[in-house]
Protein backbone atom coordinates (compact mmCIF):
# COMPACT_ATOMS: atom_id res chain seq x y z
CA UNK A 1 0.00 0.00 0.00
CA UNK A 2 1.73 3.39 -1.23
CA UNK A 3 0.56 6.62 -0.52
CA UNK A 4 2.18 9.07 -2.20
CA UNK A 5 1.41 13.15 -0.73
CA UNK A 6 2.20 16.58 -2.85
CA UNK A 7 4.51 18.58 -0.78
CA UNK A 8 5.93 22.04 -1.10
CA UNK A 9 10.17 22.42 -0.71
CA UNK A 10 11.58 25.32 1.41
CA UNK A 11 12.36 26.71 -2.70
CA UNK A 12 8.57 26.36 -3.91
CA UNK A 13 8.65 23.41 -5.92
CA UNK A 14 6.16 21.01 -5.80
CA UNK A 15 7.30 17.44 -5.27
CA UNK A 16 6.12 14.06 -4.40
CA UNK A 17 6.69 12.26 -1.31
CA UNK A 18 6.08 8.32 -0.21
CA UNK A 19 3.19 9.08 2.76
CA UNK A 20 2.68 6.90 5.89
CA UNK A 21 3.32 3.07 4.93
CA UNK A 22 2.76 1.59 8.38
CA UNK A 23 -0.46 -0.16 8.92
CA UNK A 24 -1.83 1.02 12.24
CA UNK A 25 -2.85 -1.37 15.03
CA UNK A 26 -1.94 -1.86 18.58
CA UNK A 27 0.82 -4.44 19.82
CA UNK A 28 -0.76 -7.80 20.23
CA UNK A 29 0.98 -8.73 23.44
CA UNK A 30 0.09 -6.02 26.59
CA UNK A 31 3.38 -6.80 28.10
CA UNK A 32 4.72 -5.68 25.27
CA UNK A 33 8.15 -2.72 26.06
CA UNK A 34 7.88 -4.31 29.65
CA UNK A 35 11.10 -4.23 30.96
CA UNK A 36 11.20 -5.50 34.01
CA UNK A 37 10.03 -8.77 32.55
CA UNK A 38 13.72 -9.06 30.68
CA UNK A 39 15.64 -8.24 33.94
CA UNK A 40 16.21 -11.42 36.43
CA UNK A 41 16.66 -10.05 39.69
CA UNK A 42 17.48 -6.68 41.64
CA UNK A 43 21.23 -6.43 40.48
CA UNK A 44 19.66 -6.59 37.21
CA UNK A 45 17.67 -3.86 37.67
CA UNK A 46 19.87 -1.51 39.45
CA UNK A 47 23.11 -2.05 36.30
CA UNK A 48 19.66 -0.77 34.06
CA UNK A 49 18.65 1.96 36.03
CA UNK A 50 22.06 3.48 36.43
CA UNK A 51 22.93 3.15 33.04
CA UNK A 52 19.91 5.09 31.61
CA UNK A 53 20.31 7.80 33.94
CA UNK A 54 24.18 8.09 33.27
CA UNK A 55 22.78 8.15 29.57
CA UNK A 56 20.12 10.78 29.82
CA UNK A 57 21.57 12.82 32.69
CA UNK A 58 25.22 12.30 32.63
CA UNK A 59 27.55 15.86 32.24
CA UNK A 60 29.95 14.20 29.70
CA UNK A 61 27.83 12.14 28.15
CA UNK A 62 24.36 13.08 25.56
CA UNK A 63 22.02 10.84 24.18
CA UNK A 64 24.07 7.88 22.66
CA UNK A 65 26.93 10.32 21.17
CA UNK A 66 29.82 11.72 22.67
CA UNK A 67 30.31 15.00 23.10
CA UNK A 68 33.71 18.05 23.42
CA UNK A 69 31.20 20.44 23.43
CA UNK A 70 28.05 20.93 25.37
CA UNK A 71 25.02 21.74 23.65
Amino acid sequence: MEIKEEKTRFDGVKVEVLGPTYEPGKPADKEEGNWRRKLRNREEMLKYLKTSERYWYSADWYGSERRKNPA
